[in-house]
């Protein structure tokens, strides 16, 4: 039988709604501010309250039950409560710890400016933005939302397509001169490659991407796109880099554009408990309008004129 909760557990039912939205104890204690002990302790008063289990570990992280679920509309409430109260006098703000991953390009160029932006009409939300190249995982990360490359197959998870981008080629007038320009894909074979670290590479999108290719030697290999850029604009080897980047580095020469591009695309992913958040909600919305407003979609690409003479 089920007992009526008294405003001692107001902090247990904060905690157990964290953990039902990240998935795990961790990730619910750095939110919070306090100790995993703390989170286990406050669950287990919240649980022993209400006589029964809220949560159960899975594969996946923590999940909820059924009483869980019913918990977890009440703790819905008294938020929403909480945050009526705090905006009063500022009517339309929202509030919250906001947890995003995301490939380090996207983090930098296009969800850092975007949450900032959010930040300054909402002063009461808090972001943690974790760069990350990795597939969607079925398990609970610990994060509210995920942007992945490629479309992601993950249960109990709502997607959406954020926009689609191509990677060419480019390498810098210098590495030309000294190694040659390639006419022909066939070329390529004497040239060495900058991109991702073959054996570290989990996302299938990215590790087809040089199935185009022909064999290619590695020259510096890394998980991060800015080392990627740094190597190739240190004529360190043919890059093959996402064009909504390139447009920024001018000493940067399109290779074989006319013969080889790949297209890839950016999805956003959130669970159902986080995305019933509304600091999460308004992250989505915004990180979404923003995709849509972006000048990174698919399109003809156009050398700078001053790229040739780099």
């Amino acid at each position: 039988m089920q007992r009526p909760i008294d405003y001692h557990h107001l902090e247990s039912l904060i905690a157990f709604l964290t953990v039902a939205r990240l998935g795990r104890y961790t990730a619910a204690a750095n939110v919070l501010g306090v100790n995993h002990s703390t989170i286990s302790r406050r669950i287990a008063s919240l649980q022993q309250a209400m006589g029964g289990r809220l949560l159960t570990r899975s594969a996946q992280g923590w999940e909820l039950t059924e009483l869980g679920r019913r918990a977890m509309a009440s703790a819905e409430a008294i938020e929403r409560a909480v945050a009526a109260i705090g905006a009063a006098d500022e009517p339309g703000q929202v509030a919250g710890h906001v947890r995003v991953a995301a490939p380090d390009a996207f983090s930098a160029h296009l969800a850092a400016p975007t949450l900032a932006k959010l930040q300054e009409s909402h002063p009461q939300l808090v972001f943690d933005l974790v760069s990350e190249t990795t597939r969607a995982r079925q398990g609970r990360t610990g994060m509210d939302l995920e942007i992945v490359i490629g479309q992601p197959q993950v249960r109990r998870a709502v997607s959406h397509l954020l926009l689609k981008y191509e990677l060419r080629l480019y390498a810098t007038k210098r590495y030309l001169d000294l190694h040659g320009t390639p006419g022909k894909l066939e070329d390529l074979r004497d040239h060495a490659l900058n991109y991702y670290i073959d054996t570290a590479l989990t996302v299938d999108k990215l590790d087809d991407a040089t199935s185009g290719l022909p064999a290619m030697r590695r020259a510096i290999s890394s998980n991060s796109i800015a080392v990627q850029y740094s190597a190739t604009m240190g004529h360190g080897g043919i890059g093959l880099l996402p064009t909504f980047l390139s447009r920024h580095y001018e000493a940067l020469v399109p290779v074989l554009h006319d013969q080889f591009t790949y297209e890839s695309e950016y999805w956003l992913v959130g669970r159902e408990e986080a995305l019933r958040n509304p600091a999460v909600q308004l992250t989505a919305t915004a990180l979404h309008e923003a995709a849509e407003g972006s000048q990174w979609h698919l399109a003809p690409f156009t050398p700078a004129p001053s790229a040739a003479h780099s």
